[in-house]
């Protein structure tokens, strides 16, 4: 019993903040320059009253127009900003999506390797005869933990949901996993409070760095220098080592996707890792940063544009915050 992706539907909010708007409060740089350095022309931003559970009810839904809804038998929802610390989203998603009370569901949290993560327990659900026919949603509004005047946060980080629903197959559609965490960068990529070990504070103070972002202790820090280190150090071992696991080389894959982190990051990893160009996957031009969502927003971009076959090999790479990362090779 093989587990493989059947389709993928994607929600993004309808308020987008461009480059433009972001020189209008940050005067110091150009669209050009943002777009440069990231690879970000545009990003979507979820509205003040709008949840990552909104965003995952509408990716759901548009994942389920077209298909038969009584044959999910689990959902899985990943995301790092929860409406609630519970109930679990998972089981109010099922609810408004209209899935049968039969539907195991739950949450977990985990960031930018979140659908790597997802489409391995989905497999193993299916393979060990659990489930047949599961949904897995990436849910995710960082925007929400960053404060108004961190520009560089702002310029990567957006919204998005994606459903992915997986199914049992007779041939194997998704190939062996490998994973890797190394918790000891937790603080490199953090909100320090808000949840039960650090309260939320009611009057944080501002702090401003050397690039002149602000922020304070209840919103989103990221040490870039660190982050880069990070992924310098562990995506190059995890792509030689999802390949040698799976037996295979570069030769034998037809396309590559990234966690879409940002343009020089993911254009400096291509080129160590020698990737052909035309094998290499990017989209965020218009997507941003959207964390968990950003490999199955390509993926389905690859597949709306017709640039994946079926029988294409890809090979997926999810790495970040935690830190955390995993990979695997799937077929379509």
């Amino acid at each position: 019993m093989n587990a493989k992706i059947k389709l993928i539907a994607q929600y993004l909010p309808e308020t987008i903040v461009t480059n433009e708007r972001l020189v209008r409060e940050f005067n110091e740089w150009t669209p050009e320059k943002i777009e440069k350095k990231t690879g970000i022309r545009e990003r979507h931003i979820a509205s003040e009253n709008e949840t990552a559970l909104d965003l995952a009810a509408k990716a759901g839904a548009a994942a389920l127009s077209g298909y038969d809804k009584d044959k999910i038998s689990f959902l899985i929802l990943c995301t790092q900003s929860p409406d609630y610390f519970l109930p679990t989203s998972a089981c109010i998603l099922q609810d408004r999506l209209g899935l049968s009370t039969a539907t195991g569901a739950f949450d977990f949290n985990l960031g930018c390797s979140g659908f790597i993560y997802g489409l391995a327990i989905a497999k193993g659900l299916i393979t060990a005869g659990i489930a047949e026919n599961i949904l897995l949603v990436t849910a995710e509004t960082y925007s929400k933990y960053i404060h108004p005047l961190d520009k560089t946060n702002r310029t990567i980080f957006a919204d998005a949901a994606a459903a992915t629903i997986i199914e049992k197959s007779d041939a194997v559609g998704i190939s062996e996993f490998v994973f890797g965490t190394d918790g000891s960068g937790y603080e490199n990529l953090i909100v320090k409070n808000g949840a039960l070990r650090n309260k939320l504070n009611p009057a944080p103070v501002d702090i401003a760095d050397d690039q002149g972002n602000v922020r304070n202790e209840n919103n989103i820090f990221m040490d870039g220098t660190e982050i880069f280190n990070f992924t310098i150090d562990a995506v190059p071992k995890l792509f030689n080592d999802v390949l040698k696991k799976n037996h295979t080389t570069l030769d034998e894959i037809d396309y590559v996707i990234f966690h879409q982190a940002n343009k020089f990051m993911i254009d400096y990893l291509r080129k160590i890792l020698k990737i052909p160009q035309e094998k290499f996957y990017s989209n965020m031009l218009h997507t941003g940063n959207t964390v968990s969502s950003t490999i199955p927003l390509a993926l389905k971009d690859c597949l709306d544009n017709n640039i994946l076959k079926t029988g294409d090999r890809i090979l997926l790479l999810g790495f970040g915050v935690g830190y955390s990362w995993g990979g695997t090779i799937i077929q379509l």
